[in-house]
């Protein structure tokens, strides 16, 4: 076999290419799903096809002028070496191999999920000081970076911006913030066109021949707070289209949030895949064909 395992993640594997074309990775986007940093023990049916077919249209839709590792999304058996495995299609992307940056770049348009929780203890977000009064699901003045670790095991830790620019340099630092927050208006207004509200987002980057490309997923709802726009500006608690479904379902249950999660109903189940296609069918403007 042409494919070499050399990662398992929570949500996707890479696989090592072994063709006479370098350092190129096969993505596969599974179906496993997590939630508090634990991989649930059943999954999403086609989660990973949506997330797959979300990231495709946003690499595209952003152009050239945001580098990134993909390649191509569903490979042919010339580039790799051998033909796709069934259980890879519509799953799969040939991407670039990256020189990952350990800080995810997170940028918040909407006050909401641990910046809520932060402040309402102390009226600031990754401790920078905002004004009083703030309730959530506002929308900032403008979006915000808030950069985290990047952690291997257990949870990533809130970090300022100048403590990311200590972990990967002054220079990288100033071009992820830059790129995410740029990444984040076109897609938050993208969203807003189809009547979704694109409240937050995590990105990750790396570096390819020495020039910083974004990598991995884009603007997916496994890694965005997505919200229906009509139920926000009518006030009250919006649909979700993204994980939050399943953090509420799972807070309830009085889970302490460590392995082994809960068993998750087939009614949950359900709801998240048809919340995953109903906001990638509408931002993109593509049918999600399974």
């Amino acid at each position: 076999m042409a494919l070499e395992l050399i990662h398992k993640g929570k949500v996707r594997d890479l696989y090592r290419v072994r063709t006479p074309r370098d350092k190129l990775l096969l993505m596969v986007a599974s179906d496993r799903v997590s939630a508090f940093d634990v991989v649930m023990k059943e999954e999403i049916r086609d989660k990973g096809k949506i997330l797959t077919a979300m990231s495709e249209f946003w690499f595209q839709y952003l152009g050239d002028g945001f580098p990134s590792h993909l390649v191509k999304v569903a490979p042919t058996s010339v580039e790799l070496g051998e033909e796709l495995p069934d259980s890879f299609k519509g799953r799969a992307m040939l991407v670039k191999e990256a020189e990952m940056l350990p800080i995810e770049c997170i940028v918040r348009g909407y006050l909401a999920g641990s910046a809520l929780k932060e402040y309402q203890g102390s009226q600031t977000v990754h401790g920078q000081k905002l004004p009083v009064g703030l309730t959530g699901g506002m929308k900032f003045p403008e979006p915000l970076f808030t950069p985290s670790t990047k952690a291997e095991s257990g949870h990533d830790v809130n970090i300022s911006f100048d403590e990311a620019a200590n972990i990967v340099g002054v220079e990288a630092a100033t071009k992820v913030r830059d790129m995410s927050l740029e990444i984040y208006k076109i897609g938050a207004s993208r969203a807003e066109q189809a009547g979704v509200v694109l409240a937050d987002t995590k990105f990750e980057f790396g570096y390819i021949d020495g020039e910083i490309a974004i990598c991995d997923e884009v603007l997916t709802p496994d890694s965005s707070r997505m919200w229906e726009g009509s139920e926000l500006l009518a006030g009250g608690e919006p649909t979700a289209y993204d994980k939050q479904p399943l953090r509420d379902w799972l807070e309830s249950t009085g889970w302490n949030k460590l392995p082994p999660p809960p068993s998750l109903p087939e009614v949950i189940r359900k709801s998240l895949r048809n919340r995953y296609i109903a906001v990638y069918e509408r931002i993109s403007g593509r049918e999600f064909l399974g």
